[in-house]
C-alpha cells in the first residue's frame, strides 16, 4: 500500500515536504506523531493523527506515538489563546498508560514485526537535560528571528490578550524540534506527522536536524484540521469533547455522535476515520446518494468507529438502545440495558425520585404517576390516557391504572421508565 496515495484519496494531506514520497519508497521508514497527555483519555480530535499512524503501519512502515510528557508540562501555543496548567510527573505517567491502552486498539505494539509500533515519552530524555546544556547544544542552532516568524508565535504576540506569551511557551518549538532530533538520532525516525497547526513546529525540527547533523533526510507531513460542513468545531458537543474513554463519553453517546453527523460530513469522515477500502466507500457513497433517508453512510461510519474504539458488543448495545428511544423496541431489550447505557439514553428526560421503601409494599400505578411522581397533573387525565392505550411502564402498555407497582418492576433494581404517548419519557429513580 502506498501511504501517500492512501492519505491523498482519503483527504488527509494538507502539506507534505518534497522528498517524503521518495524516502518512503526507498525503505521501511519510522514516523512519529506527538500526543498531548493533559488528560487520561484521547478524544476524537486525536483520531485523525492516530489514523495516520494506523495507515502508516498498514503500509509496512514503523509508527511511533510520542506522549509529550515534557512538552505537556509547558503547552503548545498553536491555536491556544492562553497558557495551560502544568501537570506533575505522576499524573503524566498515569495519562501515558491510559493513552497507550487506547492506541493499542489502532496500532500493533506487541508483535515481533519489524514495524511494530512504539510508545515513547519525551519526559524521559528531557528530565535530566540541564537548561545550560540545552541552550548551548540546541538553542544556538535556531535564531530568535526564525522562531518569531512562526504563525503560532505571531498570532499570540499580535492577539488582544494582555498576558502576552511567556518564555516557557516561546521555547516550545525548540523542545518539539529537539524531540524530532532525538528520535532521528536514536530511533532513525525520518518523518514527523500531525495536524496542519503543527507545520511550524515540524519544520523547526527538520531545520534543527539539518543544522545539527548536516543531513537532509528528515521530512514532515500534516493533515488538514477537521471541520464540520456548517463551519462548527469538529468533535465538540454541548457537553464538551467526545472522548474515547467510556467514563467520559458512554459507548451509546459515542455511537450517537457519529450517527448524527450530516450527509456531507459522513462522506468526508468515513474516509478519514475508518480503514474501509476505496471501492467499498465509493459503493457506500453511491448507495447513500440513491437513498439518503436510509442514512447508509452514517450507520456504517458509526459502526466502524464504535467497534474500533469500544467493541462489537458495545456497538450492538448502542444500536439496541437507540431502538428503545427511537424505534419500536421491546420490554426485554429495555431490561437488558446496563445502568450506564440506560442513563445515557434517557439523559435529559424529566426525572422523579421516589421512595424504594414505599414501593416495597406496592403502589397503584395511578398514585405512583400522579402523587409520587408528577408524570400526570391529575388522576383524571391519567385515566383517560390509560383507556386510550397511551401509557407505558418499562415499554409495556399499562392496561389498568390500578395495577400494583413494586420493587420487582424496577430496572437495574433502581429505575422505572414511564411513557406518555410516543415521545414523552419520564425516568423514576427509586432511592
Amino acid at each position: 500500500m502506498n501511504f501517500v496515495e492512501e492519505l491523498q484519496w482519503r483527504g488527509m494531506i494538507h502539506s507534505i515536504m518534497p522528498g517524503t514520497e521518495e524516502q518512503l519508497a526507498k525503505e521501511m521508514t519510522t514516523a512519529y506523531v506527538g500526543i498531548d497527555p493533559t488528560a487520561d483519555s484521547l478524544h476524537i480530535g486525536h483520531l485523525v493523527s492516530v489514523m495516520m499512524l494506523k495507515h502508516f503501519q498498514r503500509s509496512g512502515h514503523k509508527p511511533i506515538a510520542l506522549v509529550g510528557g515534557a512538552t505537556g508540562m509547558i503547552g503548545d501555543p498553536s491555536l491556544k489563546s492562553a497558557e495551560r496548567n502544568l501537570l506533575d510527573e505522576a499524573t503524566l505517567r498515569h495519562n501515558q498508560e491510559c493513552i497507550k491502552k487506547q492506541l493499542a486498539k489502532f496500532l500493533d505494539f506487541d508483535s515481533d514485526a519489524l514495524n511494530a509500533a512504539e510508545l515513547v515519552n519525551n519526559y524521559d530524555w528531557m528530565k535530566d537535560y540541564s537548561f545550560l546544556n540545552f541552550i548551548r547544544d540546541i538553542g544556538k542552532h535556531i535564531t530568535v528571528n526564525y522562531m518569531m516568524s512562526k504563525d503560532s508565535v505571531k498570532k499570540r504576540l499580535s492577539s488582544e490578550s494582555t498576558e502576552g506569551m511567556s518564555f516557557t511557551e516561546f521555547s516550545y518549538q525548540l523542545l518539539q524540534g529537539y524531540d524530532y532530533l532525538y528520535l532521528y538520532q536514536n530511533k532513525n525516525c525520518k518523518l514527523q506527522m500531525g495536524g496542519s497547526d503543527q507545520w511550524g513546529n515540524i519544520t523547526t525540527g527538520t531545520d534543527m536536524i539539518r543544522r545539527k547533523t548536516g543531513e537532509n533526510d528528515a521530512f514532515g507531513l500534516v493533515c488538514p484540521l477537521i471541520t464540520k460542513a456548517d463551519g462548527g468545531k469538529f468533535g465538540k458537543t454541548e457537553s464538551g469533547n467526545v472522548w474515547l474513554d467510556r467514563r467520559y463519553t458512554s459507548p451509546y453517546k459515542f455511537y450517537q455522535f457519529w450517527l448524527n453527523v450530516s450527509d456531507a460530513d459522513a462522506e468526508k469522515y468515513i474516509k478519514i476515520f475508518t480503514a474501509i477500502e476505496r471501492d467499498e466507500i465509493n459503493d457506500l457513497v453511491a448507495g447513500h446518494a440513491a437513498a439518503p433517508h436510509l442514512r447508509i453512510l452514517q450507520k456504517r461510519l458509526a459502526k466502524e468507529v464504535t467497534v474500533m474504539v469500544h467493541s462489537i458488543e458495545d456497538y450492538e448495545a448502542a444500536v439496541e438502545a437507540s431502538e428503545i428511544l427511537f424505534g419500536n423496541s421491546t420490554a426485554q431489550a429495555l431490561k437488558r440495558l446496563d445502568e450506564e447505557t440506560l442513563l445515557s439514553v434517557f439523559e435529559g428526560v424529566p426525572q422523579f425520585y421516589i421512595s424504594k421503601d414505599e414501593l416495597g409494599g406496592g403502589i397503584k400505578a395511578i398514585e405512583l404517576l400522579t402523587d409520587k411522581a408528577a408524570v400526570f397533573p391529575s388522576k383524571g387525565e391519567m385515566r383517560k390516557m390509560v383507556q386510550a392505550g397511551g401509557v407505558s411502564l418499562n415499554k409495556e402498555k399499562l392496561a389498568d391504572q390500578d395495577m400494583i407497582i413494586t420493587t420487582e418492576n424496577l430496572l437495574n433494581n433502581k429505575y422505572l421508565l414511564a411513557q406518555k404517548g410516543k415521545k414523552n419519557y419520564f425516568l423514576l429513580i427509586a432511592e
